[in-house]
């Protein structure tokens, strides 16, 4: 794990590109002024990595948030995902071709498998390894692989994704999952960090909090980035886009981190990656 330095911090991903470890999720942004509004936000208050994807359909907003924010493209690790739909060699191509154009950029950061679709998968990973190789992406990776998953998609990879993203929170830590990804060189990355908002019921986080003189999302998204997790908290709101990453001024105790560890109940907020197929 890299050093938690500041907004622009990064961790090092097996390729040796810098993936900055906090940045902007967009999931439910309404595309168009919204999600535009959003990126604008966040890049111009110092954040450098924006997290969507072609079933979101707010690339357009993305894009354009970039386009009129006060930072250089080459400065913003953009990253978006391929949809169950497209999954397949051939569709693969096509879905990445699309999502460019929609964003209005001629490369990515990063591209993603959304969720594992079986032998799909490994033709879609053909798909990305090719992409990367022509230099139009920066890194690939996949979503909510487990381990299984990810062991399958390995027997014949020639690339090892570079990261793998997965709801990650206090009641869902995995860390089987973590270490077996670390293992393999392979960046953990969180969604859904306040579990859906149920984070701000949770007493332990409230009492938290208050020793901390933070706030309980500050607590969770700081325990994340010290866990060696990079996180995209979403939201559309100004202000919590600025508080979200007011993280470093602080840092949790090991006692602390344990503490939030231990919570772990294998509780899931969105789909399981076992049986999902939408």
């Amino acid at each position: 794990m890299g050093k938690i330095t500041d907004l622009q911090g990064s961790f090092e991903l097996h390729n040796g590109v810098q993936m900055p470890y906090f940045g902007l999720g967009v999931y439910l942004a309404k595309d168009g002024e919204e999600v535009s509004n959003a990126v604008k936000v966040a890049l111009n208050h110092g954040y450098r990595h924006v997290d969507t994807a072609s079933i979101y359909n707010n690339e357009v907003g993305v894009g354009l948030g970039i386009k009129e924010s006060d930072v250089d493209r080459k400065d913003v690790f953009v990253v978006s995902k391929v949809w169950n739909s497209d999954q397949g060699y051939d569709s693969t191509l096509k879905a990445f071709d699309a999502s460019l154009e929609r964003l209005g950029l001629d490369y990515l950061d990063l591209y993603l498998i959304h969720w594992p679709k079986g032998e799909r998968s490994k033709e879609t990973w053909k798909a990305m390894e090719r992409i990367y190789r022509e230099k139009r992406v920066r890194a690939i990776g996949v979503s909510n692989f487990m381990q299984h998953h990810l062991e399958d998609v390995l027997t014949d990879a020639e690339i090892v994704p570079m990261v793998n993203q997965m709801e990650f929170h206090p009641y869902l830590v995995q860390q089987d999952l973590v270490n077996f990804c670390k293992s393999k060189g392979i960046q953990y990355e969180a969604w859904s960090p306040m579990m859906q908002g149920n984070i701000f019921d949770m007493p332990i986080l409230k009492q938290m909090a208050e020793k901390y003189g933070k706030t309980v999302a500050q607590v969770v998204l700081r325990w994340d980035l010290q866990k060696g997790v990079v996180t995209i908290p979403k939201s559309s709101k100004p202000e919590r886009i600025v508080s979200n990453a007011d993280l470093f001024d602080f840092e949790l105790s090991t006692e602390d981190v344990h503490v939030l560890d231990n919570l772990d109940r294998g509780q899931r907020f969105g789909p399981d990656p076992n049986n999902f197929d939408f």
